[in-house]
């Protein structure tokens, strides 16, 4: 037998022409009344309610799928705000380590926000899209095994009703309507579970796939809060410090030279044994009894070690300014760490 092609052979492919012809000649007699049609109500309705739910579904995935992209693109936006961020800060400016621990972090939440987004709160509604084209295809399949049912009821009938009976030709018609009718029938049967269930599941496709949406911007929103307050708060400290330097360099620059050693007792508003003013510009918890605890800004009056071999290298003994101007003592006076200060 001639080959037309992979699987396809010139008896099946006159077999299936043969079935269209027979199938569109059966459509042509029930439309012009002379063959009755096989009706299910009850299906038919079940049909209409798939294909407005598939026409419905037609245009919210597309909707959704541009949600997708448009992460990425603002990742791509922020990610470029980042790395200009980062080229403009210079390695001296307070912060810089905590800077780049948070231009890794923000492109971390980024990344894991797209990929959320792709792999599952969408990932429902492509499960629930997926079964469409299928069950439209056994629709359509269904429909053309009813038209063989009918064609091979009415043959199978006619052959009765004849003058001259073939009780060959009428077994053979009896079996083509039998097997007809089964593969008609477990179609039918199938579908007829199948569509009330896919309708019915409509509304816990939308509601699963919208919770899932809204939690996973509810959760990167809140997480880009918190980075977004880092920033600031890097940001503020930044210009607290660079206020300091400002005032610091003005102070040198209009000012006799600072005193570097006790002064002689004559001036009465400052504390005995004082040397010099430093203003904090990192905060400080005290951790002993004997620490002074700093807030950026604060104002602290450094005094001389009464022994100075109790001076430990890089620590400073001092009372604070507001402290000695309310109270004109030296009671509250600690050590604090000099690199967190600098000298006013």
């Amino acid at each position: 037998m001639a080959e037309l092609g992979k699987g396809v052979t010139a008896g099946k492919l006159a077999l299936n022409v043969q079935k269209r012809l027979s199938r569109a000649q059966e459509k042509v007699l029930q439309k012009l009344g002379k063959a009755d049609e096989t009706r299910d109500t009850a299906f038919e309705e079940l049909v209409a309610s798939f294909n407005k739910q598939m026409v419905s579904n037609s245009a919210p995935p597309p909707t959704l799928r541009l949600l997708a992209p448009l992460p990425h693109s603002m990742h791509d936006a922020s990610r470029r705000l980042q790395d200009c961020l980062a080229d403009m800060y210079e390695p001296d400016w307070f912060g810089k380590e905590e800077m780049d621990a948070l231009v890794e972090d923000t492109d971390t939440l980024w990344l894991d926000y797209h990929q959320n987004l792709t792999d599952k709160a969408l990932l429902c509604m492509d499960t629930y899209l997926a079964q469409f084209p299928e069950i439209k295809s056994r629709i359509a399949k269904r429909e053309r095994k009813l038209v063989d049912f009918d064609s091979a009821r009415h043959h199978f009938s006619s052959l009765q009703k004849g003058k001259k009976k073939d009780e060959a030709k009428i077994a053979k018609a009896e079996e083509d309507l039998g097997r007809a009718q089964k593969i008609f029938e477990e179609l039918n049967v199938e579908l007829q579970d199948e569509l009330p269930t896919l309708w019915d599941s409509r509304v816990g496709v939308y509601v699963g796939t919208f919770q899932s949406l809204a939690g996973h911007q509810e959760k990167f929103h809140k997480e880009m809060s918190k980075l977004s307050q880092n920033l600031n708060d890097i940001m503020t400290k930044l210009e607290e410090q660079r206020q300091l330097n400002e005032e610091a360099n003005h102070s040198e620059s209009t000012s006799p030279a600072p005193k570097s050693s006790v002064t002689n007792g004559s001036d009465a508003d400052l504390p005995p044994g004082f040397l010099y003013k430093v203003k904090a510009v990192h905060e400080y918890t005290a951790t002993d009894n004997d620490e002074l605890e700093l807030k950026v800004g604060d104002a602290v009056l450094v005094l001389a070690f009464d022994n100075p071999d109790e001076q430990d290298d890089g620590w400073l003994l001092g009372v604070k300014e507001s402290h000695w101007s309310q109270k004109k003592d030296i009671s509250a006076k600690g050590v604090f760490p000099e690199n967190f200060t600098q000298k006013v």
